[in-house]
């Protein structure tokens, strides 16, 4: 419950455009002293829209509407105004510099200088004591890009503590991490609510954590304010009200019904084995043999750094990794696949789990990143076919249900949901008999999911075969025939979907011990 009934924020009748299109429509929301207060919605519902509003990203002016915080009208200007008030935000793309320091990223921006001078020691003591309070136990000196991503949010955190935070905007913060990373923050946030008198503001698609961790949630879609609650004991949250306030539909079930149709085996791993790439001595795949088959969906469980991706990203064009060693085998036909080219020539895909970073290029059109991996097969000799090129995009817009009001509309304008799509018809466009899928609804909302999920049904009712890493242990329950799991660069066992649980799962994802031969190739 909250520490306090005063009212802390309110943001009234926001209107926000871009263009001719309406991103906020008189959207209205007001937060109370020490609440935890969750945004939720679809991807482009205008949550992260409104946020940049609150937290001057979208300086005054550029908007009407009005925010009163603290009981005054405020017209930030900057983000600087508004951290200047103690609103603060973190996005769900962390702004850190990888190669400085914890200490140095804790103060960028907002130095400790004596004259022109920048007080190191004085920022690595005064570092050192945020680093504290958000339990991060690691020398100030430390470089960011040492840190795994759980580490890096409590760096960010730690920051907004150097600034005198009252009001913490977090934007998707556990969208790449683990449940337990993610349980952990949600608890540091909880604590730092009570000890501190901090309030927040979380945009989250993950409902569990919404339903745990929140003490109001209000639901916006297409820019408009939907509905909003209080959580408590005696007012659990309503997940089917706040799933069909999100999609504007009933959802009955998260996971689309779906029958298999197994064929033969189409690709095998057979004691594949890889060393990290800057300690050749560490292997993060050890051993690893799987299979898959056409028609079949199968997932791979396991904690972060299990070597789930490393494994995939190794096998497909020796993408990650030193030394890597094993056979691979295409419909029983030994394959080898030095690069990426081959891997794809061979009937392999593999959909990254950083579609920013790596599975799209943003500033590209639709249509271009739809083609970008088969570019050899849309071209005769040498020359690109743009009629096939804007035709193939256009089917795969329309297959996808992928909204955008052209496919000549840059990838940097669409949603998380159709990212992903514009990802998969890069791929999908290939005709892969074999596409792995890393975290394929990573960030992603639930009515865009369910898509998602019907679009790798119907690629395996097509005949691929599908690997999917996931992180989610209940989509993995939810839409696989078979889940390897992995532990410590492993694979610990293969289990019938529909035939076990979480805590089996979680079991053999924790466990030291490899299943034997028999059941990898069940």
């Amino acid at each position: 419950m909250t520490s306090s009934q005063n009212t802390i924020l309110e943001m009234r009748d926001i209107v926000k455009s871009f263009g001719p299109v309406t991103a906020l429509d008189h959207v209205n929301i007001k937060v109370q002293q020490g609440q935890i207060f969750s945004i939720c919605g679809e991807n482009g519902a205008g949550k992260s829209t409104l946020m940049n509003v609150l937290s001057g990203v979208y300086p005054y002016g550029s908007y009407s509407g009005s925010i009163i915080y603290r009981g005054k009208p405020c017209k930030f200007a900057s983000i600087r105004d508004s951290e200047r008030e103690g609103i603060v935000i973190i996005h769900q793309e962390l702004a850190l510099e990888p190669y400085m320091t914890i200490a140095q990223n804790i103060f960028l921006g907002n130095p400790i200088t004596k004259g022109i001078f920048i007080q190191d020691d004085q920022q690595r003591r005064k570092a050192k004591d945020v680093m504290s309070l958000v339990g991060l136990d690691e020398d100030p000196d430390t470089l960011v890009s040492n840190l795994g991503v759980g580490k890096q949010q409590l760096v960010e955190i730690a920051k907004a503590l150097s600034k005198n935070v009252q009001l913490l905007i977090l934007d998707e913060p556990t969208a790449a991490l683990n449940d337990e990373d993610s349980f952990h923050l949600l608890d540091l946030i909880d604590r730092l609510r009570r000890e501190r008198g901090i309030t927040a503001i979380i945009i989250s698609h993950k409902l569990n954590e919404i339903a745990a961790s929140a003490d109001a949630v209000q639901v916006i879609r297409d820019g408009k304010t939907i509905s909003d609650c209080r959580v408590d004991k005696e007012h659990p949250l309503d997940m089917d009200a706040l799933i069909r306030d999100m999609v504007g539909r009933p959802m009955t079930n998260r996971y689309p019904e779906h029958e298999s149709h197994i064929g033969k085996e189409m690709f095998r791993v057979e004691h594949w084995s890889v060393h990290h790439p800057q300690d050749s001595n560490r292997l993060v795949a050890k051993d690893v043999s799987f299979n898959l088959r056409a028609g079949e969906i199968v997932g791979m469980a396991g904690l972060i750094g299990a070597g789930r991706t490393e494994t995939a990203m190794s096998i497909f064009g020796h993408q990650y990794g030193v030394g890597a060693s094993g056979d691979i085998y295409m419909e029983g036909r030994k394959i080898t696949l030095p690069d990426v080219r081959s891997a794809i020539d061979a009937g392999l895909a593999y959909a990254t789990e950083d579609r920013k970073e790596y599975g799209l290029n943003l500033i590209a059109s639709i249509r271009e990143n739809t083609s970008m991996a088969n570019l050899g097969h849309l071209s005769r000799h040498g020359v690109l076919d743009l009629d096939r090129e804007q035709r193939i995009a256009e089917q795969y817009r329309r297959d996808f249900r992928t909204k955008t009001p052209s496919i000549e509309m840059p990838a940097s304008s669409l949603s998380g949901g159709n990212q992903q799509k514009v990802v998969l018809s890069k791929w999908v466009s290939t005709e892969p008999k074999v596409l792995i899928l890393d975290e394929p609804t990573r960030g992603i909302d639930v009515g865009a999911k369910y898509e998602i999920y019907e679009i790798i049904d119907r690629l395996a009712d097509a005949g691929s075969a599908i690997l999917v890493i996931s992180s989610e242990l209940p989509e993995l329950l939810g839409i696989c025939d078979r889940i390897y799991t992995m532990s410590q660069g492993i694979i610990t066992a293969c289990l019938d979907a529909h035939a076990t649980d979480q805590e089996e799962l979680m079991r053999y994802m924790t466990s030291e011990i490899p299943c034997g031969e028999e059941a990898v190739f069940a």
